[in-house]
């Protein structure tokens, strides 16, 4: 009995030192109950997309005031374009970088700047094609860029990764945010002129002149029709300060629409690249 009991202490103490014994079988089994207990990060809520959210709401509060408000629309607004650039530095301070915050950021950037062009063509319809010509040049060159990024250069390239070799205007426009900054403020800086020119200058609508019955279409018009509304804008404000930030902008805007012209042919250059190297791949494969 006594050997027998020995026999087995000395097997028991053989399977709790041996790596497959009792005691590291249940090792696994407390990593498996720890890792599903880990906190899941909820990308949503991390503190530059809640920046972005802000930006949103700024812009639709802007939006709601830009008919007959300038002062209070351009404030918001601005405020929401300089929000810009605090999210990423938000995102680089607290390490939360994320695909959905480039893509919220880059939405609500083209459709901030698209909806201000909106409201110009309707303050100068003789000039709405160049609006609607910038409003599609804006939206056509940052997809087919954002579209390349993803699909050439892999799901988890950042859009800003410009090789020099493949233009060196991009490079030098997403690699410096202080060009980056300059070329994005005050670009939309020459919109928001322009936007407070239509309620200023009647160098640029003539109509702000007209006589209030003559201007809203007689005692008949309509309250809500296009010359009504050049009339209730007419005067709100003084036009030397909007010529200024509109001239001063002007290059810079003009140097922004090149880029927007840059960017658009070097992504579809980079999508036939590959497009080109498919067809070819298909072709080794059949033959």
């Amino acid at each position: 009995m006594v050997a027998r009991t020995r026999r087995q202490q000395a097997a028991l103490s053989e399977g709790a030192e041996s790596p497959v014994g009792n005691g590291t079988a249940e090792t696994p089994k407390k990593t498996s109950s720890a890792s599903k207990k880990e906190v899941k990060e909820n990308v949503y809520l991390f503190a530059p997309n809640l920046i972005g959210y802000l930006r949103v709401v700024l812009t639709i509060a802007s939006l709601y005031y830009m008919p007959l408000h300038p002062r209070t629309c351009s404030i918001l607004y601005s405020v929401s374009c300089l929000l810009d650039a605090l999210d990423g530095y938000a995102a680089r301070y607290f390490n939360q970088s994320t695909t959905f915050g480039a893509v919220l950021d880059m939405v609500t950037d083209r459709c901030t700047t698209a909806c201000l062009l909106v409201f110009l063509s309707s303050a100068w319809p003789r000039w709405a094609i160049v609006f609607q010509s910038l409003i599609a040049l804006d939206m056509a060159s940052h997809y087919m860029h954002m579209y390349a990024t993803l699909s050439m250069g892999g799901s988890s390239q950042s859009h800003k990764a410009v090789d020099s070799s493949r233009s060196w205007i991009l490079y030098q426009y997403y690699h410096s945010k202080v060009v980056l900054f300059i070329c994005c403020a005050l670009n939309e800086l020459f919109f928001i002129g322009l936007y407070l020119l239509s309620f200023s200058s009647p160098t640029l609508s003539p109509s702000l002149l007209k006589p209030v019955q003559e201007a809203v279409g007689g005692e008949t018009g309509n309250p809500w029709s296009a010359g009504a509304l050049e009339l209730a804008r007419a005067n709100k404000i003084d036009s030397f300060w909007p010529w200024v930030i509109t001239g001063v902008s002007a290059p810079i805007m003009a140097l922004k629409q090149i880029i927007n012209v840059v960017q658009l042919v070097k992504a579809s250059n980079w999508l036939v690249e590959g497009d080109i190297a498919n067809r070819k791949a298909l072709r080794g494969k059949k033959n």
